[in-house]
């Protein structure tokens, strides 16, 4: 109690909110994780994985769109609240006005040329309305960056973790029901089911948008100022582009390397199990930028780099742990889609790795935007390049060994564990040589904690399937869970957890 009483320092204010930040995300993965099971097991079990690579390799071209319209937004947005004089309800109608125009005519280029979402030609005219989400999705991460920058945090978990995920669950087992009776609805009902969900999702930003800014009252469009601004936005939406590529590079050449949709349809369903733990980090970049832009204006460089280093290593120890809790009874964990998906349990492994591997560049990144914008854009430029060569190299290399087109999706993985590892050292020396500190989100108690869990998850694995998944996973988080709260968590580390109790 007396600790609670004791008035916070700046700095440990800043800690404070980033830890509830931390505890609101961690709770969204959860959500996130129960909901998109549902969707995994219907796409696998009811559509297959055929209709399920073409869903994948659909879906790519609009979310590339929609990440290019909000013009680096996401992140720059709190920058541009943090230092204009208006109103805030003046700046988010200017970031969403400019979304909005650059996201509507990206639509409609899409819209009448399809071709980059449907390759092959073949596509149902419902299927076509694909691009309407373009619009929503950018507007959306407008919304929601702007709520994270009042530390609104629950907005994001409530859309991106249940709103979206349940109702893409939900619309794509109706349409297939329905597809009982009218076969082209079926054909189509996955990406109706993804329409349905951005819409719902950015519904659900919006309504508490309003109520946070309220409507602008003596807003004008400034077109002089909204050019400057996507100008200097410029290598963020770089920057955001490139990061968004590395998740759909491998799915990308996957399709140019002529895979059979049913592989790129596996493939996807370990894309989609192993970046749910990408929300853990990338949720924290709304709650950061802020804090990290009030000390970089005052000139606390230390506190930079402790807040980059403290975050860091809370994504790094949540992520090591829901990677080892997924990874080792990781086929039956794609046996829950269906018996043909278990074939991409390698890549479902490499994958899990990448995501940890990324961590650091992803905090490092959150800091550099503001303080070395383009050496941070010219990085994440060589990081996609450098993945562009291995992942190529790796399916060359695959294809000409006679290996199974399954192995040359795994190497597509292994290509990506391997870029984002270097991203990850490079972009923490800058930050580290910028700030005069250094930067390592590394502690050996990570491999304490992680030794028993391996342990008790290969004596899972000796269990029937239904024992290993309902027992073995929560057994694994249990065991990481008390060794790094005991070895790995000093005081600093526990205010992540203080308000957790009633």
């Amino acid at each position: 109690m007396a600790e609670s009483a004791t008035p916070l320092s700046a700095e440990q204010q800043d800690i404070a909110a980033l830890a509830k930040g931390g505890r609101t995300n961690f709770l969204g993965f959860l959500l996130r994780l129960a909901a998109r099971i549902p969707f995994l097991f219907i796409a696998g079990r009811l559509y297959g994985a055929e209709d399920l690579g073409r869903f994948a390799s659909a879906t790519i071209a609009v979310e590339l769109a929609a990440q290019l319209a909000t013009l680096g937004q996401k992140r720059g947005l709190a920058q541009q609240l943090a230092s204009d004089d208006r109103d805030g309800a003046e700046v988010v109608a200017d970031a969403l006005l400019l979304s909005g125009f650059v996201s509507a005519v990206m639509a409609a280029l899409l819209y009448f040329f399809p071709a980059p979402m449907f390759p092959t030609g073949h596509y149902t005219q419902l299927q076509r309305l694909l691009p309407l989400t373009i619009v929503p999705l950018a507007l959306g991460d407008i919304a929601l960056a702007a709520l994270a920058y009042r530390f609104d945090v629950g907005t994001t978990v409530r859309a991106r973790s249940v709103v979206e995920p349940w109702t893409l669950s939900i619309v794509a087992g109706l349409v297939w029901v329905a597809g009982m009776a009218f076969l082209p609805i079926r054909e189509s009902g996955l990406i109706l089911a993804y329409v349905a969900s951005i819409f719902a999702a950015t519904l659900t930003a919006f309504v508490p948008l309003l109520r946070s800014y309220g409507v602008p009252r003596q807003w004008s469009p400034r077109p002089i100022d909204l050019l400057r601004l996507a100008g200097s936005n410029l290598p963020l939406a770089g920057a955001d582009a490139v990061e968004w590529g590395t998740r759909k590079l491998d799915l990308f050449l996957l399709g140019v390397f002529q895979a059979p949709p049913a592989v790129v349809g596996i493939y996807y369903v370990a894309q989609q199990v192993a970046t749910l733990p990408q929300k853990l980090k990338t949720s924290f970049e709304p709650i950061l930028g802020p804090v990290i832009t009030r000390n970089l204006q005052g000139g606390n460089f230390p506190a930079v780099a402790r807040q980059v280093c403290q975050v860091g290593f809370w994504i790094i120890a949540a992520q090591a742990g829901v990677a080892l809790a997924l990874g080792i009874p990781g086929a039956a964990v794609m046996g829950l889609v269906g018996p043909g998906f278990v074939a991409g349990t390698a890549a479902l492994a490499l994958l899990l790795a990448a995501e940890v591997a990324a961590a650091t560049a992803v905090v490092s990144e959150a800091a550099l935007i503001y303080i070395a914008r383009l050496r941070n854009l010219w990085i994440s430029l060589a990081t996609i390049a450098l993945q562009a060569a291995l992942t190529v190299g790796f399916m060359l290399a695959a294809r000409r060994a006679g290996l199974d087109p399954l192995m040359q999706a795994a190497g597509a993985a292994a290509a990506l564990a391997i870029s984002l590892g270097c991203a990850s050292l490079a972009k923490s020396w800058l930050l580290g040589s910028l700030l005069g500190e250094r930067i390592s989100n590394w502690r050996w108690p990570l491999i304490w904690a992680a030794a028993p869990a391996v342990l008790v998850g290969f004596a899972a694995k000796l269990m029937p399937e239904w024992v290993e998944l309902a027992f073995g996973i929560p057994a694994i988080l249990g065991v990481y869970g008390v060794v790094i709260w005991r070895r790995g968590f000093g005081p600093e580390d526990r205010i992540l957890f203080r308000k957790q109790a009633l």
